[in-house]
């Protein structure tokens, strides 16, 4: 898993641009939208079969209006069909923008990690204990956790889910903040810091407030 994480796109590098269908209406949403307009906040997620992306998208939509008023936009990339995109989120509404993405073409351009299974990998999903938000009554073990989340949060999972899972797992999530030329600035990688215990987590609401704050000077 070291090895798999040397490759994402980092700060001083150009984002490579990508042009997806939006989850709400028929527009297309490109990069190149922001180019010279306003940086721009990316968040790269996989399907919402994931406990853990749901939860981060739920929480970076709680602070979207703050960098907003710091000139930034956000852009979340969901790695689901529209569809299934839209029916989620017509219960649980977002002010994100969002777009669809279900190849994860997006993050094999930005070089986000996709783990080899390994026999090593799959005991250490049953042995690292994990409570990334803190609302399980005690650290599970990551395949645990999961299900636990999904009790918690009462997601029942869609036809769409388990083709999306065959294509993705075990993918990961990243951030990035890209200035109004194109040039990452700041990246966050999961697990890279945590190698598997980091799973879940990304940084958190002041680190991402401050790396937007870096871009106004």
């Amino acid at each position: 898993m070291t090895a798999a994480m040397t490759q994402p796109v980092g700060p001083g590098q150009p984002a490579p641009d990508f042009s997806l269908p939006a989850v709400a209406g028929s527009d297309t949403i490109s990069l190149a939208d922001y180019r010279g307009r306003s940086p721009v906040f990316l968040a790269l997620m996989v399907g919402l079969w994931c406990p853990f992306c749901r939860r981060q998208l739920a929480q970076i939509s709680g602070y979207e209006g703050k960098l907003k008023a710091l000139g930034v936009e956000s852009l979340a990339v969901v790695a689901t069909d529209p569809e299934n995109a839209r029916m989620y989120f017509k219960f649980r509404p977002t002010r994100l923008r969002l777009a669809s993405d279900p190849f994860l073409s997006t993050h094999r351009a930005f070089g986000v990690p996709k783990p080899e299974p390994s026999p090593e990998m799959l005991e250490a999903l049953e042995q690292i204990i994990v409570n990334p938000f803190g609302d399980l009554p005690e650290p599970m073990p990551i395949v645990a956790a999961a299900k636990a989340m999904d009790r918690i949060d009462g997601y029942v999972p869609t036809p769409s889910d388990q083709g999306d899972v065959d294509r993705q797992w075990p993918q990961l999530k990243a951030l990035f903040m890209i200035d109004r030329e194109g040039i990452v600035r700041w990246a966050c990688i999961e697990c890279q810091d945590e190698g598997l215990a980091g799973i879940g987590k990304l940084s958190s609401e002041e680190s991402i407030i401050e790396a937007a704050r870096t871009l106004l000077h």
